[in-house]
């Protein structure tokens, strides 16, 4: 005789498409790596193929520490600007917009493989990585308005952009203050008891 009820184990919940996807396109991306590789031997020398690598190493690490030291010594400026009391000037940020896709080119070029490397080069043009920076915030904005109208926080919080007027935006939070939520309030109608 059968209730109806439910195994002792819940449904498993479905996997993402990125999930079940992203193994098999890493295992096709080196199948690929290998097989220029491979391409490129063959018709040159093997001679050549390590001098390729061993330059990608040599080029990425040199794009890494350079956009690194950038980074930090623009983060030692605003700190020190911040400790002098002054406002932080918004002129040494021009040249660290793009460190982090900087450092990304360069892991790229530094990772064996002729694909890596021609996509780590085009992470170091400066339009390219305007144009996969926009589209890096759009998708990471739309990410999280869905999460904040799945989160049971959604009414509670509200994300706020705030436009100064020299044109940047200033991201934030509001809370809504209700009724009798801060000390001092009196409430506006019965409390529950507090046990049953």
């Amino acid at each position: 005789m059968t209730t109806g009820a439910h195994g002792p184990y819940p449904a498993r919940p479905r996997r993402s498409r990125l999930r079940t996807l992203l193994p098999l396109g890493v295992a096709a991306w080196l199948v690929l790596e290998i097989w220029l590789l491979t391409l490129v031997a063959g018709a040159s020398s093997g001679l050549l193929v390590f001098l390729i690598l061993l330059a990608g190493i040599v080029l990425g690490s040199y794009v890494i520490k350079r956009a690194g030291r950038r980074a930090f010594r623009n983060l030692t400026e605003t700190v020190q600007q911040q400790q002098a009391g002054g406002p932080v000037t918004p002129g040494a940020r021009t040249d660290s917009e793009g460190n982090g896709l900087t450092m990304l080119g360069g892991l790229l070029i530094v990772l064996p493989g002729l694909i890596s490397d021609v996509l780590g080069l085009l992470l170091l043009v400066p339009p390219v990585q305007k144009a996969v920076s926009r589209y890096a915030e759009r998708t990471f904005e739309r990410k999280l308005r869905e999460a904040a109208a799945q989160s049971p926080l959604g009414d509670a919080f509200a994300q706020a952009r705030m436009r100064r007027p020299d044109g940047k935006v200033v991201q934030g939070e509001v809370v809504r203050d209700e009724p009798g939520s801060a000390p001092g309030d009196t409430p506006q109608g019965p409390r529950p008891p507090l046990t049953k």
